[in-house]
């Protein structure tokens, strides 16, 4: 059964992270399984760029125009991925309906508006808890992440929805593509505070530490840090090429939900570095494929004796294919199925 499948965000290019990557791989292969996807997002809106972040673009005055594409499109599944503008908008369209619709859980909201503007985590988890109240399921990424949104008191339905990475794209490569002292240290990734990458260009290690990535942090990173390498942001191939070019990938960050560079890092033939966090812990289930430390600095030394083929082998159990699948069988039905079969006959009954 092919189905009109309604998804709404607010993270959207030209940011590129992981809620983006992820979003576009379902989305792609539920177009190409057939199904015949409504995407909804800030480039079709006028928007304002987000306080501290301008590459982050917030959609204005949107509940209109997202109310007359839903309308029309007339979804049969609606999912909701973030919980700005665009979310709550279609958060109201739904309860004004009495349709039912899903929720994913991806980044640890409360947790950056803390960092950025110190709003009590409190003020923000309460806000989460009543945004996803009304939902069906709630997707989330990792078990972690569903026992902490239980502990703080969310009572969905909390479902899996994955991660996968594109072998094909990220695979081992030459590594003389860098010509840098060794080993290389890496990070890839937005360049903003919630990532906690002071604590990896801060480490006495040996080599050269490298940033891939852009963000508001950038400059005063650079000042800060006149030894590291700032490659800038990078896409498609050269992004390929740099990360398996390094000798680890450093991911110090303590707030993100999954992290899948790790992913792209690992599929890529290089080991992992990071702390024993959200994250972290649900992706780097393997001692052969990562080290996970309160000491970065040990995590760094010890990942560097890891082997490649092992963290190879372990990527090609992730695939967009299964997160894809996942995603699908987490929907549920706008409007229930009975209800919709006697919506439908009524209908007939009013032609005829």
């Amino acid at each position: 059964m092919t189905l009109k499948i309604a998804f709404i965000t607010d993270a959207w290019h030209p940011q590129i992270n992981g809620v983006v990557t992820t979003i576009q791989n379902t989305c792609s292969a539920l177009e190409r399984s057939g199904h015949q996807i409504k995407l909804i997002t800030p480039d079709q809106f006028k928007t304002i760029p987000c306080p501290s972040y301008p590459s982050i673009r917030l959609a204005l005055a949107c509940y209109g125009k997202l109310t007359r594409q839903l309308d029309e499109f007339k979804p049969q599944r609606i999912h909701i991925a973030t919980e700005g503008p665009l979310g709550l908008a279609a958060r109201r369209y739904c309860l004004s309906r009495n349709l039912a619709f899903t929720t994913s859980f991806h980044t640890l909201f409360a947790e950056y508006v803390n960092l950025r503007y110190k709003v009590p985590l409190s003020w923000g988890y309460g806000f989460l808890r009543w945004f996803h109240a009304p939902a069906k399921k709630v997707m989330v990424a990792t078990p972690s992440v569903e026992s902490d949104l239980l502990a703080r008191g969310f009572k969905n339905t909390l479902v899996r929805w994955s991660r996968g990475v594109n072998p094909d794209f990220y695979y081992p490569r030459d590594k003389a593509f860098l010509s840098l002292p060794r080993p290389i240290s890496m990070f890839v990734g937005r360049i903003a505070i919630e990532k906690n990458i002071q604590a990896f260009l801060s480490l006495d290690i040996p080599g050269t530490k490298i940033v891939v990535g852009d963000g508001p942090q950038l400059n005063e990173l650079k000042a800060e840090f006149p030894d590291a390498v700032f490659v800038g942001f990078k896409s498609g191939e050269p992004l390929a090429e740099h990360v398996a070019a390094a000798d680890v990938l450093v991911f110090p960050s303590l707030t993100d939900t999954f992290g899948i560079v790790m992913l792209d890092a690992l599929a890529s033939g290089v080991p992992v570095a990071a702390y024993p966090v959200t994250g972290p812990l649900d992706v780097i289930t393997s001692d052969k494929v990562g080290r996970l430390d309160g000491d970065l600095k040990k995590a760094v030394t010890e990942a560097l004796e890891l082997d490649a083929d092992d963290c190879r082998n372990f990527a090609l159990n992730y695939s967009w294919a299964k997160c894809t699948e996942q995603f699908f069988n987490n929907l549920v039905p706008a409007v229930e199925e009975t209800k919709q079969v006697e919506i439908n006959s009524v209908a007939e009954d009013f032609v005829k």
